[in-house]
């Protein structure tokens, strides 16, 4: 693995580790390729699918950790029937993607934390002057949440997903 940016490095491994830990069961898959992720729901035979950004490692784990939380009303829902505003985002919007992420991002670091990768919050939205506070209280809201997380255990899909983590 690459030091100076482990994100880099093929991931197609991880696409195997999902579906054997977690995507079987739950007829999805994990791909890797896409230029925005993105999530597609099962449709008569065809798994449900699981697309990340290009072949980013930390944007895999990323939208594991959506779908790990996702309940079965929202996998049947393209994207979890949740909106997205691309960058240049307004403060509101800012705030709105500030509210939904800091669960799913803290999810995100235990599975770095499984694999020894850095993490660092995204606040996804390149460019954007954002006040300082703001970032800093979204870094304790996902800190808190992974405290929650430590403290009371993964959801069982994360779980699982985490444990094959740890093996790799």
């Amino acid at each position: 693995m690459s030091k100076s940016n482990p994100d880099l490095v093929p991931v197609q491994w991880l696409e195997a580790v999902f579906y054997q830990s977690v995507g079987r069961a739950f007829n999805t898959i994990l791909r890797g390729g896409a230029d925005e992720p993105l999530y597609i729901p099962a449709h008569g035979s065809q798994c449900a699918e699981i697309h990340y950004r290009l072949d980013y490692l930390r944007s895999a784990l990323h939208e594991v950790a959506h779908w790990c939380l996702a309940g079965a009303a929202r996998r049947r829902r393209p994207d979890y029937g949740y909106w997205y505003a691309p960058d240049g985002r307004n403060s509101v919007q800012q705030d709105a993607f500030f509210a939904v992420e800091a669960r799913p991002q803290a999810l995100e670091q235990c599975f770095c934390d499984q694999l020894a990768l850095p993490f660092s919050v995204s606040i996804d939205n390149p460019g954007a002057v954002l006040e300082v506070s703001a970032i800093a209280d979204f870094e304790r809201r996902v800190q808190l949440e992974r405290a929650q997380f430590l403290e009371n255990g993964l959801p069982g899909r994360a779980m699982r997903f985490a444990e094959a983590l740890g093996r790799c």
